[in-house]
């Protein structure tokens, strides 16, 4: 027999198109219920990118991309008056 899994129990993944919505609506959105998410979000990328036997660039180069996209999304609205600024 199948044991039926409430719907604020699973994951975001696992949960159908058509219960998205109220799916949603039953996170935890108080700080400690964000904080939480992120430190699972964490320890999860930790222990699959960082944490390994044959470890590679390729955690640090996702962070380090991360970095980059995020600086340059805060300063577009510069960047943006610059490329069209005459300089002759």
């Amino acid at each position: 027999m199948a044991s039926v899994v409430p719907l604020k129990e699973k994951r975001l993944m696992d949960i159908k198109r058509g219960k998205l919505p109220s799916g949603i609506l039953m996170r935890d959105f108080t700080p400690k219920g964000i904080a939480r998410a992120l430190q699972r979000g964490y320890y999860r990328y930790y222990n699959s990118y960082i944490n390994v036997k044959k470890g590679s660039v390729a955690g640090v180069s996702m962070v380090l991309a991360a970095y980059v996209l995020f600086n340059y999304c805060c300063s577009y609205e510069e960047l943006k008056h610059e490329r069209r600024r005459k300089y002759h």
